[in-house]
């Protein structure tokens, strides 16, 4: 019968009664292992599945879900922020060090240089420091709710968040140009508009009036937030350079 590594007793399954330690073979092919590693990092599994699965076709229904402690069959809210956010950002990166985001006008060798930089290496760690101004918002308007909750609520929205960006910056040097491109561009904002609301509304039970009330107050002034922040740490990494 298979021995525990760490305390030594014997094994009757994947994990030990004793310790708790996870019985892995790591006398196997590096390829396997980081394998292994990944899966458990990410979660690439059945549930990582129906996490997203929930997140986008109903709206703040896995908040509300993991909120009520029914947190078993879904992907743990940083977890899924984090890869969410990951190839968002590596995504971005691309898109600025290939000329994607360049403003009419700019250097194009010195612009795209500094864009992709700033994406790649500060605002990942600017937009994780903004999640809990994010809740603070959400904490101002309902305030009677817990500051976790809107934790919560604020890692799971930025995850939608990403995915409607990766929509709309692409198109923004071009949209000007092309009706159906701006088109699409703002089908993409409305509907994260309308996401929130309906997220709001079943997280937090406010009437229809009342959630889109607030979810815009609170879209309003992060955006602000965000747009001040990353000015600032924009124009201090040009300095930099």
């Amino acid at each position: 019968m298979p021995v525990c590594r760490n305390c030594q007793s014997s094994l009757d399954g994947e994990f030990c009664s004793t310790c708790g330690q996870r019985n892995v073979d790591l006398e196997r092919p590096i390829w396997s292992l980081v394998g292994s590693v990944i899966s458990e990092t990410f979660e690439v599994d059945g549930r990582a599945a129906s996490t997203v699965k929930v997140l986008f076709r109903h709206p703040g229904m896995l908040t509300a879900e993991f909120l009520a402690g029914r947190r078993a069959a879904y992907s743990p809210p940083l977890r899924l922020y984090l890869v969410f956010s990951i190839v968002f950002f590596l995504l971005v990166s691309w898109f600025a060090s290939s000329g994607i985001l360049r403003e009419p006008g700019a250097d194009p060798t010195f612009d795209a240089a500094v864009q992709a930089r700033f994406l790649s290496d500060e605002l990942p760690t600017l937009m994780f420091l903004l999640l809990p101004a994010f809740a603070v918002l959400m904490k101002i308007v309902y305030w009677r709710r817990l500051y976790f909750d809107h934790l919560i609520f604020s890692l799971h929205l930025h995850c939608v968040a990403y995915v409607a960006l990766v929509l709309i910056l692409p198109l923004e040097a071009v949209a000007s140009r092309n009706i159906a491109l701006l088109l699409l561009q703002v089908v993409a904002f409305v509907s994260f508009l309308v996401y929130f609301m309906i997220a709001v509304r079943r997280v937090y039970g406010s009437g229809w009036l009342l959630a889109a009330l607030r979810s815009n107050v609170v879209f309003t002034a992060y955006i602000i937030i965000v747009s001040v922040a990353i000015e600032h740490s924009s124009e201090f990494a040009i300095i930099s350079d």
